[in-house]
């Protein structure tokens, strides 16, 4: 078997079956996005990074790489068509300066951005929309990732709190 036919991330096991059963449930309030969105002003407690009238950015709390963001509206909404029109706007704007807070921040090689809608494309939160902002660097997947399944980051989320905030600051609108 080659390491393209398995991905292993039972690191990920609890996060996604308390998601899931919340999914189940048919409980909005439940929702993880939406407890966070509701949790007030942005602070490394709550790893929102920025927070605007709509929309706002938070450390994955399981990244892929040392300041991987999410940008999600604040409203609980499952498809992009679904925003409206200075939602979605927001979003964008937040997606932007995201990648520029990442850019000041870590000085990455390149960027990831990426949404997964509904479970089947492997949305692990699929009824809250979000899209990924993760950062990369040539050679960033090395042996760990690769032998002992696991990823190695350098960093505590609430490091990857204060940078990003500062460099959200620095180059904000």
């Amino acid at each position: 078997m080659s390491g393209l036919e398995q991905l292993w991330a039972g690191w990920r096991h609890e996060y996604v079956a308390a998601a899931t059963q919340a999914e189940r449930e048919g409980d909005p309030g439940r929702c993880v996005f939406c407890t966070i969105a509701a949790s007030g002003d942005p602070s490394p407690d709550n790893g929102i990074v920025h927070r605007g009238q709509r929309c706002f950015a938070v450390l994955n709390a399981y990244p892929y790489a040392s300041g991987h963001l999410l940008v999600l509206p604040v409203r609980h909404e499952e498809e992009l068509e679904g925003l409206s029109d200075q939602e979605s706007t927001e979003l964008w704007d937040t997606t932007k300066d995201a990648l520029g807070a990442l850019r000041r921040a870590y000085a990455p090689e390149g960027m990831n951005l990426g949404a997964n809608f509904g479970r089947a494309a492997g949305a692990g939160i699929p009824r809250h929309l979000h899209l990924h902002v993760v950062p990369r660097w040539a050679g960033d997947t090395n042996f760990m990732t690769t032998v002992g399944g696991v990823r190695v980051l350098p960093e505590p989320l609430t490091v990857a709190w204060q940078k990003l905030r500062a460099a959200w600051r620095s180059g904000g609108r």
